[in-house]
């Protein structure tokens, strides 16, 4: 009896190097990701490069996925953002309505010289290809017929016109690469201007973007602020700043980013440049140039791997222009200021002293002992970590959106020692009230939540449903009516649990109060 090895084994397998592991992956999901792909895009000769190109973002983002079991919809995600770029790009001369007809016209009626130049190279290139593809490039494009009447079937159709589009392309590219389109993203040479610690000092929520990185653009003054988590920017500003002759006299390498620059010397290898892009909304990521003798490869990163290679390897770095002409402030002498509301954050930064008993209940010493954290601190362009806020007054906590539409979701907790209640039943009670502004869609957005889990499972859920669906997570939606209502919720606390989290929570939009919170053992 042969037992199916389960999607998140496969995902960690992939992650530790393991190819057989990936490629039972795209096996198992390929027909699904083709169904979707051929539903969401309206050409269905692209489906094969959305497979190609979703597959492929799959593989160099696998380590993001926070959930390997859900992989499927994971997938799913990202092939339905492929097809949303391919329909936002400006249409490519020879894919996928390439071949053009063999005898062009030029704006006049009449041919131009090139129109005509460039119709002999295709009719060169088609008459290269095998006699099947040949044949179906023929009815297809120039007797415009469908897929279906080309072949026995349509798929079989579709299959030569794919590979008879490889097939041109190459032949193009080697014999008449002016005639084949470049999709090039404009990008801004920019250099790496400083980096500073802008949090308060104290121990912070894990991935917390706690450093930022400016990248100026001397040509345009302005500047782009990129914001990275803690570990990153200790390494990335111990980088930036100035080392000491000893230090580049030194015969060992003394960190990870050093040994890297001088094993690709050694190589003879070099960073030529990085780009940094964005491979889909709000998820940045940077393209490394690589030039050694066997020539010239690209490898995508992550942001901060990205900045480490170009300051070790001394590389130029450039920014598209979409992203500068977002996220870019104009360029100042002096430090930029630290974001609004900064009364959020003393709460983001964790007690380092953990208890065996929850504190400060009745908010006598604002917010100490509690604090802020959620989706919206791991943003993928790190610049959300200001859309909530938290405060205390009076016996009342409040946690509120700062912006109209916040990103992700907030909450604001106490945390501590499990010890004490491993195996038992623990209620977690209090006052709330919600703001009763944010209508009936509000439902399942704001509420308390009670939370057991071991200290180094660091793998939180970053979407409102996965929250829902965590089983370490035991939360009571309340809903908005703008009056103090009595809520509770009851958990049972694990035998191999090591911290216990307890708070209120806030999706979206809106308001949420606490007073008179209690942890007991039931």
């Amino acid at each position: 009896m042969s037992v199916e090895i389960s999607d998140g084994d496969l995902v960690r397998l992939a992650r530790d190097g393991d190819q057989v592991a990936f490629r039972l992956l795209v096996e198992r999901h390929q027909p699904l990701a083709r169904a979707r792909a051929r539903h969401l895009c309206p050409n269905p000769s692209d489906v094969d490069d959305i497979m190609q190109e979703s597959f492929l973002r799959a593989f160099i983002a696998l380590d993001r996925l926070r959930d390997p079991d859900r992989f499927a919809g994971w997938l799913a995600g990202i092939v339905l953002n492929v097809c949303r770029g391919l329909q936002r790009r400006a249409p490519v001369t020879l894919l996928p309505d390439w071949p053009e007809p063999l005898h062009p016209a030029a704006a006049d009626g009449l041919p131009s010289a090139e129109d005509l130049d460039r119709a002999d190279a295709l009719r060169e290139a088609v008459a290269g290809l095998p006699a099947g593809q040949r044949h179906a490039v023929a009815l297809h494009y120039y007797a415009d017929l469908p897929p279906g009447q080309i072949a026995e079937s349509a798929g079989a159709a579709r299959a030569s016109l794919h590979k008879a589009r490889l097939r041109l392309r190459a032949y193009l590219t080697a014999h008449r690469p002016d005639l084949v389109p470049t999709r090039r993203t404009h990008m801004t040479t920019v250099r790496i201007a400083r980096a500073e610690r802008r949090i308060p000092p104290g121990p912070m929520p894990i991935r917390f973007p706690s450093h930022v990185i400016v990248l100026a653009d001397d040509a345009g003054r302005r500047e782009l602020p990129i914001w990275v988590a803690a570990d990153d920017g200790h390494r990335l500003l111990r980088l930036v700043e100035p080392a000491s002759p000893d230090h580049a006299r030194a015969p060992a390498a003394r960190t990870v980013d050093e040994l890297t620059g001088r094993l690709l010397r050694a190589a003879g290898a070099s960073v030529t440049g990085v780009d940094i892009d964005e491979l889909g909304p709000e998820v940045a990521a940077a393209r490394i140039t690589l030039t050694s003798p066997a020539g010239t490869r690209h490898v995508t990163a992550r942001l901060a791997e990205g900045l480490a290679v170009t300051i070790t390897a001394g590389a130029p770095v450039r920014v598209s222009d979409s992203m500068m002409d977002r996220l870019a402030v104009p360029g100042d002498d002096r430090p930029a200021p630290l974001p609004a509301p900064t009364a959020a954050l003393a709460a983001l930064s964790l007690d380092p002293r953990r208890r065996y008993e929850p504190r400060n209940l009745a908010f006598a010493d604002g917010l100490d002992r509690w604090f802020l954290s959620g989706s919206f601190t791991e943003h993928a362009s790190h610049s959300h970590w200001q859309d909530y806020s938290c405060a205390a007054d009076r016996g009342i906590a409040v946690l509120s959106s700062a912006v109209p539409h916040p990103a992700g979701f907030a909450f604001l907790g106490q945390e501590m020692y499990a010890d004490d209640y491993r195996g038992a039943a623990v209620t977690y009670r209090g006052e709330f009230r919600t703001d009763n502004t944010a209508g009936a869609d509000a439902a399942d957005r704001v509420g308390l939540f009670l939370r057991a889990n071991r200290e180094w499972d660091i793998r939180g859920p970053l979407t409102e449903r996965a929250v829902l669906a965590d089983p370490n997570n035991t939360i009571v939606p309340i809903a908005p009516t703008g009056d103090w209502t009595s809520h509770e919720v009851t958990a049972r606390i694990p035998g191999d649990a090591d911290l216990l989290v307890f708070g209120i929570f806030l999706a979206g939009p809106g308001r949420i109060e606490l007073r008179h919170p209690n942890l007991t053992r039931t």
